[in-house]
């Protein structure tokens, strides 16, 4: 199996896992978004289908259709969001610009397209594959309709859980499942990997790379993100809001500017900020804007939620 930076051990278990032909029915992939984790259940694949222990060269059909998740014996489920009774993924939803009020989750018509998916035989492969990507987003109704499938998924079926630990899926998923366990890289391997797929230039962004905490996908997603919030956006929030008139309308510019995720990266991105620099009264900033996401979560009408935040933030700065 090619080799996945820093995750040596999941490696060793699943090409152990190929050569004894002892396939589980089940895995979860755990461990941090951004490690690898897809990455590594896409070459996991491109080996159960090929039927060997050797890698396969870069130019194969066989690895093309795995990486575009169209081979007919793989099902690969992404969180979707609901919208005029459709079901979109998160390209999708960005796509069709849809207002996303709240985070995707794998949801219970998705967990019936996986049971009525493994219910008929493979047509190409030896086995059929399903992928879960970001399993715990799923409600506990689609969680309870996988768990029958986990009880018996058939015995030319592999089902692999992509989650960041077992605690965040119920106990009775995890306890049908293999753990292969993925970890944070060290620094030295951060620096390669941006380097080698092209971001080095993040690696001189300190707030990034603390709020990637040694994981390279991370890292290159709150890269894109810190792209598309607007400059004038960014520069006043992360030097210092004047009045309470600044503070009012960079709360209307950000509620009408960022969708709710973008709004929610924007106060882990300050909140660094914030700490990094260690301004005064830099804790109680903390606060606020912990606070602003705990609004935000709760569907609080945004510009209210900023407008209230960058206040108690302007005037925590001119009590000092």
């Amino acid at each position: 199996m090619i080799h996945i930076i820093g995750q040596d051990q999941a490696i060793e278990l699943l090409t152990q896992a190929i050569v004894y032909q002892r396939i589980a029915p089940a895995y979860i992939f755990a461990g941090p978004p951004g490690v690898g984790r897809a990455l590594t259940a896409k070459y996991f694949i491109q080996l159960l289908f090929s039927h060997t222990d050797s890698p396969i060269p870069e130019s194969s059909s066989l690895q093309s259709r795995i990486q575009k998740r169209n081979h007919p014996d793989l099902l690969w489920v992404e969180p979707t969001y609901l919208h005029q009774g459709k079901l979109l993924s998160q390209r999708e939803a960005a796509e069709a610009g849809v207002k996303r009020k709240s985070p995707p989750q794998i949801r219970l018509e998705q967990v019936r397209d996986i049971n009525q998916f493994l219910s008929r035989p493979p047509l190409q492969a030896a086995r059929s594959v399903v992928v879960l990507q970001q399993a715990e987003t799923m409600g506990e109704s689609a969680a309870n309709g996988l768990l029958k499938t986990l009880e018996e998924p058939g015995k030319r079926a592999t089902l692999i859980l992509i989650a960041p630990g077992v605690d965040s899926l119920l106990p009775t998923l995890v306890s049908r499942c293999q753990r292969i366990p993925f970890h944070r890289l060290t620094q030295e391997n951060m620096q390669f990997v941006l380097k080698k797929v092209g971001y080095g230039e993040i690696l001189d962004k300190p707030e990034i790379i603390a709020m990637a905490q040694g994981s390279p996908g991370e890292a290159i997603a709150c890269w894109k993100l810190l792209q598309q919030i607007p400059a004038d956006i960014l520069e006043v929030a992360t030097q210092g809001i004047g009045d309470i008139r600044q503070a009012l309308e960079l709360g209307r510019d950000i509620s009408k500017s960022l969708d709710t995720e973008a709004q929610l990266w924007l106060i882990d991105y300050l909140q660094h900020c914030y700490w990094r620099r260690q301004q005064v009264y830099g804790v109680e900033r903390l606060k606020h804007l912990e606070m602003a996401r705990k609004y935000l979560l709760s569907y609080v009408q945004p510009r209210l939620v900023w407008e209230c935040t960058l206040m108690a933030i302007c005037s925590s700065k001119n009590l000092g």
